[in-house]
């Protein structure tokens, strides 16, 4: 379990996260709720380790973490096709030179053709759709086979059919034992979710 003690998040003089407690279960679907700038984001990187923490504690994340950014964190201009980008998720496993075996490239094409991308597969992810990047990145983290998956806003914006590929994802991703946390304004989304976290200006107000 991953346990959240007594986060505080500071960037100068701005308080991003304060006083939070919380806890992620192996097996389960959280949802973070929140308006722009309420915290959410940020605590997604704390527990990737993009962030660090002013004080307090985070205990039990586990070395295997897969994480999805928003789609504006994704720069249009990098020159890599669809199936390069998937094929990046066997990194974490392979490192950077080792080459993939046959069965590392089975379950690649498997992974893109689960999340809707086998056809793009030569495509460069800079053209793509919203939707169609949104998977293709979903995918690279699939590969990984992580034990803690972060999502930020991973349906925003996106149209309904990709959003229902996205969400049954995620769900068969927590039954295949992982911790899943998303930050998410899409209402159903969040409902559907095993636990609700509410930030507010940086402060958990409730969760449940």
């Amino acid at each position: 379990m991953i346990v959240v003690n007594r986060l505080d998040v500071t960037y100068g003089s701005v308080h991003a996260l304060e006083r939070i407690d919380a806890a992620f279960s192996p097996g389960t679907v959280s949802a973070l709720v929140g308006h722009n700038g309420s915290g959410k984001s940020t605590l997604l990187h704390v527990l990737a380790g993009l962030v660090s923490c002013t004080h307090g504690s985070v205990t039990g994340v586990p070395r295997s973490i897969a994480f999805v950014p928003q789609q504006v964190a994704v720069d249009e201009l990098v020159p890599l096709s669809v199936a390069a980008t998937v094929n990046m998720g066997l990194w974490a496993k392979l490192g950077a030179w080792r080459r993939p075996s046959r069965a590392d490239r089975r379950f690649c094409m498997s992974t893109m053709r689960r999340m809707g991308v086998l056809e793009l597969a030569e495509r460069r992810l800079g053209d793509l759709s919203g939707g169609q990047r949104q998977r293709t990145l979903l995918a690279q983290a699939l590969v990984q086979q992580a034990d803690l998956l972060l999502l930020d806003e991973p349906t925003t914006g996106l149209d309904p059919d990709a959003c229902d590929i996205i969400n049954t994802a995620i769900r068969e991703e927590a039954a295949r034992g992982a911790t899943v946390i998303m930050a998410t304004h899409d209402r159903r989304q969040a409902e559907a979710a095993d636990t609700i976290h509410r930030l507010v200006n940086g402060l958990l107000h409730d969760q449940g």
